[in-house]
């Protein structure tokens, strides 16, 4: 009798025990304790939608104040090149050298004109070359807007300015002329000076030709015609 009675009394401890940890588990999932591992870790980094946002809208903001930034440089550059182009004397057939050579092979479709400056100052290039080719056609070589530059061209002593000029289309059926010299005048009271054409001259064609600004340096593109 005193067995049974024991038996019943340690198999009662074991059910209870069994419940007391089914119920601890159970308690543990429900009361939201922190889980760990990958996908925890994740969940706890990644920001509230309200913090994401607020990150967004500052990356925004920087982006925006950088481009203001940029355009504020770009502004005040060309501010500058402006401000120094108008305290520069204009450059005259005095204290410039103006050549000519050709651009790219036969047919010789197109010149280069080289303005450099042989004074001891700087001085500025303004609009584009006023060329006669012929006496002939007494009208100047048409220019190309496109070529125009921001500001005029400020050399400094020794520096060159460069204008590209198209004389014809380059065909054989064109009523060219031929040129041995031609006039070129500086604007904005430069002075005329004549140059000599280049390879001992040049066939021209009064429909075709055109020429391109005073600038630095030709530029693919805006120099292209």
């Amino acid at each position: 009798m005193r067995m049974f009675r024991n038996r019943t009394t340690g198999l009662a401890a074991v059910t209870t025990a069994v419940l007391a940890l089914s119920l601890t588990a159970c308690g543990e999932g429900s009361s939201g304790v922190k889980s760990s591992g990958p996908a925890a870790d994740s969940a706890a980094s990644a920001p509230a939608p309200a913090q994401a946002e607020k990150n967004t809208d500052t990356a925004k903001g920087a982006a925006n104040g950088k481009n203001a930034s940029t355009a504020q440089g770009a502004g005040a550059a060309k501010g500058s090149a402006g401000q120094a182009a108008a305290n520069t004397p204009v450059c005259t057939t005095k204290n410039v050298a103006i050549s000519a050579a050709h651009q790219g092979g036969p047919p010789y479709t197109h010149i280069v004109l080289t303005a450099k400056n042989t004074s001891g100052h700087s001085c500025k290039l303004t609009g584009f070359p006023e060329i006669e080719f012929l006496e002939s056609h007494r009208e100047n070589v048409p220019p190309v807007a496109k070529s125009k530059p921001a500001t005029p061209v400020v050399l400094t002593a020794g520096a060159p300015a460069y204008a590209l000029v198209k004389l014809s289309d380059g065909g054989r059926t064109e009523n060219t002329e031929p040129v041995t010299a031609f006039s070129v005048t500086l604007q904005g009271g430069g002075g005329m000076t004549a140059v000599q054409a280049p390879g001992g001259g040049i066939a021209v064609n009064p429909a075709k030709w055109a020429t391109g600004y005073w600038t630095p340096e030709l530029r693919n593109g805006a120099d292209d015609f």
